[in-house]
């Protein structure tokens, strides 16, 4: 079982590219970093659960539904009296205006989990969620930058990653940065503490140095970097180009032992790119349950281009696509 922990929000987006203060009326739909890449690992056959807390209200049993809907595991789900769900709106844009997100998440529901219910307390607390329960037979622990960010009391997340490598369950990170969470400064301190001796880093160049003051001439050079700095095993990143806003050319690139893996480059035409980082970490932690890191970014690569898409966050992709993507069968209709 792959335990994925973190917030999921409602998303609320004005159709037919309007504008925010233009509309009559949103579509709505469902996401968050982990959350979408739990739902991933089960496109592609895994077993996934999302450990989170969302209000007992309808708000937050939609969120819930939807999960399920998706095919993740809801075992370790709090409904709790404190806190709200939240919500982020996306305009969607066209060259040369950009896609835009506007959040409205204070005080929701999972920035206000607490710690405790585990051994890391030595049962001196108690929290929001039992770690030891969870771990119990879990396969890969997978977080966020943005988790770090939304939840106040991070002890929580100290508990979370102290119950997973006690447990010797696998650590993927993503760094996730959001600038308008938390500043680098801040996000650099904590996360530094979070990465450390993880199986799989996602970070990009950009982050990397803005985070942790990491240069380099390429992503090779970054990534041995943070694996030397941080005891990292694997570090991977995507390549992205933007000639248009809904034309884009998207890959992975990952680092291990000393040797730089490239995937090839798709040409996609972007629905929705929300989620595309998300299910291609997902389809990297595919590979690397089966011991293949190369196998891993080749899944990502192409599920983070057939994300692109399809409308929402979560990546409604079915294992047989991914890999006729990953063989290069055309566009002809399927009949």
């Amino acid at each position: 079982m792959i335990v994925c922990f973190g917030e999921a929000m409602v998303r609320l987006a004005p159709p037919h590219f309007a504008r925010i203060e233009q509309c009559r009326g949103f579509d709505v739909e469902v996401g968050g970093a982990e959350l979408n890449t739990a739902a991933g690992l089960v496109r592609l056959g895994r077993e996934a659960t999302w450990v989170s807390a969302l209000p007992d209200t309808s708000l937050g049993r939609l969120v819930a539904n939807r999960v399920r809907e998706a095919g993740v595991g809801t075992d370790h789900l709090a409904f709790t009296t404190d806190g709200r769900c939240g919500l982020y709106f996306l305009e969607f844009g066209a060259s040369p205006r950009a896609s835009s997100i506007l959040y409205d998440r204070k005080q929701s529901s999972i920035s206000q989990v607490k710690p405790g219910s585990s051994s890391f307390w030595h049962g001196k607390k108690w929290g929001t969620f039992n770690w030891g329960e969870i771990f119990d037979g879990a396969t890969w622990f997978h977080v966020t930058g943005i988790t770090a960010a939304v939840i106040e009391d991070r002890d929580v997340l100290s508990e979370a990653l102290s119950a997973a490598r006690g447990a010797q369950v696998p650590v993927s990170v993503d760094l996730n940065y959001r600038s308008k969470l938390w500043s680098p400064d801040e996000a650099g301190r904590v996360m530094a503490g979070v990465v450390r001796g993880a199986e799989l880093l996602i970070a990009g160049e950009a982050d990397a140095e803005n985070l942790f003051g990491v240069k380099g001439e390429n992503f090779a050079e970054v990534a041995k970097q943070l694996a030397d700095r941080f005891g990292v095993k694997h570090v991977a990143g995507t390549k992205r180009s933007t000639p248009l806003v809904w034309r884009n050319n998207f890959g992975a690139v990952g680092y291990a032992n000393g040797e730089l893996h490239e995937t090839p480059t798709y040409e996609v035409e972007i629905v929705d790119r929300l989620g595309a980082g998300d299910a291609m970490a997902s389809g990297i932690i595919h590979g690397l349950l089966d011991g293949d890191f190369l196998k891993g970014l080749q899944y990502g690569a192409a599920m983070g281009a057939i994300k692109h898409t399809i409308p929402g966050d979560l990546p409604w992709i079915d294992k047989a696509e991914v890999e006729a993507t990953m063989t290069g069968q055309g566009l002809r209709i399927k009949r």
